[in-house]
C-alpha cells in the first residue's frame, strides 16, 4: 500500500499513510473549527470518503490549531433557514439528520476511530469526539456540553453516544449546568480513554497498532461492540458465532497466528 495524500477541500483534510492509518484533521483553524453550515456538509463528505477507501484500518481524528472543534459556529443563529432546508425530523441519512450525522458516521464507519482531543472541545464538538471509538485528551483541553447554554438540548446524538459513557446522574449534571471541564476531568467522567500531553502522537501509537491486527477481525469486534448494546442476549451471542466463524481459518487469520508465532510484521489482505 503507497502512501496517498488528500485534501478534499478548504475545511478537511484526509492523509492515508502506507500503514492503513487515515488521519482526519479539521483545516478550519481561524474559527476554532466551529460548525457551520458547510463544515457540516465537508465532515459529512470526508466520512463518505472514508467509507469508500481502500485499504483503510484506522482512522485518527484531530483539529488544526488551537481547537478540536468548539462546537457550533454562533453565525448560525442569525441564519433563517433555507428553503429547501430538511426537518429536523426528517432522517436524511439513514436513522439520522445531518448534524446528527456528522457526530454519528464515526460509529458508523466500519474501522476504528481514535479522536485526538486539544485546546477546546465543546457542544457539537464534544459529540462528535464521543462518537470516535477511543478519546484520547490532551489534560488542559476545556470540555463541555454546551447546548443549554444557548437554550438548547444536545441533538447531534450525544443521547446515543454518552450511552455506557457516562452515568446517568453526572450526564444529567453536565447536561443542565452546561459547565466546564478538563481534559484531565473527561477521563474521570467516561469522555476519555486516555490523557496525554501529546494527544495526536498518542493516537496515532494506537492506531498503529490496530492497524496491524486482522482487519476483517477488527471489523467484526466493531460490529459487535455495535450489537452489544442494542441487542439481546440470545441475538449477540449468535452474532459473535457467526462473525467467528465467518473469520476462523480465513487467510488473515492464519496470518495473525503464523505472524506472532514467527514474530514477523504480519501481511494482510485488506478488506
Amino acid at each position: 500500500m503507497s502512501a496517498t495524500t488528500m485534501t478534499t477541500n478548504d475545511r478537511i483534510a484526509i492523509e492515508l499513510g502506507e500503514d492503513g492509518v487515515a488521519e482526519v484533521r479539521f483545516t478550519r483553524a481561524d474559527k476554532m473549527n466551529a460548525l457551520d453550515p458547510e463544515m457540516f456538509q465537508r465532515i459529512i463528505e470526508a466520512g463518505s470518503t472514508l467509507q469508500r477507501m481502500k485499504g483503510l484500518r484506522v482512522v485518527v481524528l484531530s483539529g488544526e490549531g488551537r481547537a478540536f472543534c468548539a462546537g457550533l459556529d454562533l453565525s448560525n443563529f442569525a441564519r433563517p433557514p433555507a428553503e429547501d432546508e430538511p426537518s429536523l425530523t426528517e432522517r436524511t441519512y439513514g436513522n439520522s439528520n445531518r448534524a446528527q450525522q456528522v457526530a454519528m458516521q464515526w460509529r458508523k464507519l466500519p474501522v476504528p476511530v481514535i479522536a485526538a482531543v486539544h485546546g477546546v472541545c465543546f457542544g457539537g464538538g464534544l459529540q462528535i469526539a464521543s462518537g470516535a471509538d477511543i478519546r484520547v485528551v490532551h489534560p488542559e483541553t476545556r470540555m463541555a456540553i454546551m447546548e443549554m447554554k444557548w437554550g438548547l438540548v444536545p441533538d447531534m446524538g450525544g443521547y446515543v453516544l454518552w450511552r455506557g459513557l457516562v452515568r446517568d446522574d453526572v450526564l444529567r449534571e453536565l447536561i443542565y449546568t452546561n459547565r466546564e471541564f478538563s481534559g484531565a476531568e473527561a477521563q474521570a467522567l467516561g469522555l476519555a480513554t486516555h490523557v496525554d500531553e501529546n494527544p495526536r502522537e498518542r493516537a496515532l501509537a494506537i492506531a498503529r497498532v490496530i492497524a496491524l491486527k486482522n482487519p476483517h477481525a477488527i471489523r467484526a469486534a466493531k460490529r459487535l461492540q455495535a450489537d452489544m448494546h442494542e441487542r439481546d442476549t440470545d441475538t449477540i451471542l449468535m452474532e459473535e458465532s457467526i462473525e467467528q466463524h465467518a473469520i476462523l481459518r480465513s487467510r488473515n487469520q492464519v496470518e495473525a497466528v503464523m505472524a506472532e508465532m514467527e514474530r514477523r510484521k504480519p501481511n494482510f489482505e485488506d478488506v
